[in-house]
C-alpha cells in the first residue's frame, strides 16, 4: 500500500492519492489536502466536509452529491461552487474519504 508523507507524517493512500485508512485524517491533514486540488476552505467547506465524514462513520461508504444534497442539505449547484469540476471526488478526496461508487 503506497505512503505519503503529509505534515511530517506518513499517511495510506491509493493510487489517485486518496486516503485509505480515514482515521489518518484530521483537519490540518484536510486543510492540506484541500490546497494541494487549490481548494481554499471556509466555514461551509468545513461544513460540508463534516457532513461527509459523519454520514461515512454511520454507512461505512463516501456519500454522493445525491446524498450530500438530499440528506446534507447542500445543494448540487452550492457542491459545485465550493469543489468546483468534480464535486463529490474533490469532496471525499479533502474529507480524507474513499470516492464515491461510480466517481471516475
Amino acid at each position: 500500500m503506497p505512503t505519503q508523507n503529509m505534515l511530517g507524517r506518513e499517511i495510506h493512500v491509493d493510487d489517485e492519492g486518496f486516503l485509505t485508512e480515514p482515521d489518518e485524517w484530521d483537519e490540518a491533514l484536510g486543510a492540506e489536502l484541500a490546497k494541494q486540488i487549490d481548494i481554499e476552505m471556509t466555514d461551509r467547506h468545513w461544513e460540508v466536509v463534516r457532513f461527509l465524514r459523519a454520514d461515512f462513520s454511520e454507512r461505512g461508504e463516501t456519500a454522493t452529491t445525491r446524498r450530500v444534497d438530499s440528506v446534507g442539505g447542500f445543494s448540487v449547484k452550492e457542491q459545485f461552487a465550493l469543489f468546483p469540476k468534480k464535486p463529490a471526488k474533490k469532496m471525499a478526496y479533502v474529507a480524507g474519504l474513499p470516492k464515491p461508487h461510480g466517481c471516475v
